[in-house]
Order: C-alpha cells, then structure tokens, then sequence
C-alpha cells in the first residue's frame, strides 16, 4: 500500500514504511514529511504493530531537506519527536546514501542497519547551514569526537565509520540478514516491555527535545534565510562551488 510518498507494507507484527520519493533521492519536502508523520501516527495506534522498519526506495535512504519544497523547521522536529515518542520500537534499514537531515531520522530510531553501500554525510556546513534541529536526537547519541569530524567536514563516510560513530547500530554485507535477529526479537517481546524499556532508552534524548527544540529551530530558520546559505543553496542546485571555498 502506498499513502502518498511513503510505501507502506506489514507482516507479522511488523510494519514497514518505505520513503517512496526515488526521484527526488527521498529528500525531505514538506508532503514527505507529512506523510511520514501520519504513517508512524496509525502505527502508534495499532496494536497489531510490534515494531516499525524504516527503509526506503531507490538508491537513496534521504538525501536531506527538498531545497524546493522544504518542510518548516517546527514540522521536522514534530517528525524526530514521534519516532522516538512512538511506543513502537523503530528500526532503520539504510541501503542506500543518508545526508543532512535523513541523519536525522536514522538518529530518531531505535536501532539502525546498514548495508556495504550505504553513505553519510552531514553536508549543511556546504551550504552554509548547521545541522540544528537534527542534532536534537543526534548529539545525545554520537560520539562526540567523530561527530565534530563529521559535522564540521561534510566529508562522507561509510557503514564502518557509521558505527564506531554511534550512528548506525550494525552493518554488514546482507542487512535483511543483519535485520533478521533484530526483528525476531523484537516479535518476542511483549507490547507493555517494549513500550517501557524505550521510554528508558529514550529519556535523554527527550529532555534534549525539551530543553533545546525551540533554540535549534529558531537557529535553523536564522541561517536558512542568510546571505551565505541563499549562496550555498543556489550553488549545489547550480552545480557549482560556492563562493567561498578556496
């Protein structure tokens, strides 16, 4: 079944909703988000859901913000916050290449697999953006010394480096076979255990939220109507440098 851009597909307990904008590498426009955001609503309200994958269609798990239809910085951090509210756990399946904001997705769930051509890259400082309001479920978790690296470079990096950074949970050649055990788990264990231990899991990340949501917010919409981001943004839809790289 599909609701919009977001596949959505169930078996055994689990539900799985697949980004389904492949053309435009699933990056995050305001109807994407939307969507996203209804699909985890429905799943939090079934009680047939044990646990929720997402994944993603193409050869792009989420290429950041739509700089043609962005979503508003309130809406993206509704959607990192219903992932790691939802009672379900959330389970990411990367196949594919994550920038910018799609990092914060992977750091709103639970657990994250990836597969050998999966590809990173926090690339906002390019642009002459921060990553603001994904830092939310991102800094609680991450290394600190890789990610300064990461944040302040934009380089990419892969799956290996991913989880020395605390970013992705395991990769291996085949991530459905990473996946399977996982999954079993999850089917093992009980609705009211799973929704108890997440809260556990998910309390700092939560006070993060809190304490710091409407300061990143603020701060992205500050540097998304800047001189220097209105240059980087118009440079990558360019092609191009921008102006200040040496």
């Amino acid at each position: 079944m599909t609701a919009g851009p977001v596949r959505v597909a169930y078996e055994r307990g689990v539900t799985t909703l697949a980004l389904d904008a492949p053309e435009r590498r699933n990056a995050l426009s305001a109807g994407l988000v939307g969507a996203l955001a209804d699909a985890l609503a429905a799943c939090g309200r079934d009680d047939a859901v044990r646990a929720v994958v997402l994944t993603h269609t193409g050869t792009a798990f989420c290429a950041g913000a739509d700089l043609r239809d962005p979503p508003g910085p309130d809406a993206l951090v509704a959607l990192l916050r219903r992932i790691v509210e939802l009672p379900k756990p959330v389970v990411a399946r990367v196949l594919g290449h994550v920038r910018a904001g799609g990092l914060g997705l992977l750091g709103a769930c639970d657990i994250a697999v990836a597969g050998p051509e999966a590809t990173f890259a926090f690339t906002e400082v390019r642009i002459g953006v921060a990553p603001a309001v994904i830092s939310l479920p991102l800094l609680p978790r991450l290394d600190p010394r890789a990610v300064a690296r990461y944040y302040l470079t934009g380089e990419r990096f892969g799956p290996a480096q991913a989880v020395r950074a605390g970013l992705v949970t395991e990769a291996g050649e085949d991530a459905d076979a990473v996946l399977a055990p996982i999954l079993d788990g999850l089917r093992r264990a009980s609705p009211q255990g799973l929704a108890a231990t997440k809260r556990l899991l998910t309390a700092r990340v939560l006070e993060t939220f809190d304490r710091d949501a409407d300061g990143l917010t603020a701060l992205s919409a500050r540097l998304f109507s800047s001189d220097q981001a209105r240059e980087g943004m118009t440079a990558f839809l360019e092609r191009r440098d921008p102006a200040w790289v040496w």
